[in-house]
């Protein structure tokens, strides 16, 4: 439909693509969606293994940074978090690769399997190690503090005055009572992390060379092959409002009064 004006040839890709047809790649000669989907495996293990990292990390940190408020604790995850927010996480990564893989040698610098060897478990995580932590470190931080913010709010509640009189232990009264609650307003939070997990895969996976959809778009980019950054940029967006589906759902098991 090259021959169309341009509003029209919109229209006939959109039906195409509904109908599971992205069109065809012109720098790869093969089918968009065949490309983006053996490129997505790859992004998704690094941004679900970041994702994993900064909700576990900072929702662990902001709840002990909030249940030890102002004490040595809280003073040291608060200035753990403010450094991780500072600092970008492609110069991260570049500082990661030059102490780690140059001079320590403890990481491959770059791909996500060797050239030679075996693709093992084990050689994955040595390869998935860097770019996933630099990945996680600017989310981890955000989650922390949040998630300090929103268990210092529950914690002020009179139920959680009433479980302590009652003899609840501390532990339970932290990890039991007061997060469940403050998960209603974490997990929003989380939802656009693992938005900004997945956007961020971009840059990080230039850094590390690793074969995801990011990549894969900054080279579409570069040799102008529109048809196969529209593909990814559909992908990248389908998942986004997928995760803040999953996320409204998620709240509305944890807090009945919002299917109200």
């Amino acid at each position: 439909g090259l021959d169309k004006p341009a509003v029209q040839r919109y229209f006939i890709w959109l039906w195409n693509m509904v109908q599971g047809d992205f069109g065809r790649s012109f720098s790869l000669n093969r089918p968009v969606l065949d490309e983006v989907l053996d490129r997505f495996g790859a992004t998704l293990v690094l941004a679900g293994t970041s994702f994993v990292l900064c909700s576990v990390i900072g929702v662990a940190a902001g709840v002990v940074s909030a249940a030890r408020q102002y004490g040595p604790a809280d003073r040291a995850i608060t200035f753990a978090v403010l450094l991780g927010i500072s600092i970008p996480s492609f110069f991260l990564g570049m500082m990661m690769i030059l102490i780690f893989a140059v001079q320590l040698r403890w990481f491959p610098a770059s791909g996500m399997w060797p050239i030679y060897g075996d693709r093992t478990l084990p050689v994955l995580v040595t390869h998935l190690a860097m770019p996933a932590l630099a990945l996680a470190v600017v989310a981890t931080g955000v989650v922390a503090r949040l998630s300090r913010s929103a268990m210092l709010e529950v914690l002020r509640q009179d139920y959680i005055r009433t479980a302590r009189a009652k003899g609840v232990p501390e532990r339970g009264v932290i990890w039991r009572h007061a997060l469940r609650a403050a998960m209603v307003s974490i997990l929003p939070v989380l939802g656009i992390q693992a938005g900004f997990v997945l956007s961020g895969a971009v840059y990080i996976e230039m850094v590390f060379q690793w074969p995801g959809v990011g990549r894969m778009l900054v080279d579409a980019i570069l040799k102008r092959d529109i048809l196969l950054v529209q593909g990814g940029v559909v992908l990248v967006a389908a998942c986004y409002v997928m995760f803040n589906i999953v996320v409204d759902v998620a709240q509305s098991l944890l807090d009945p009064r919002i299917k109200t």
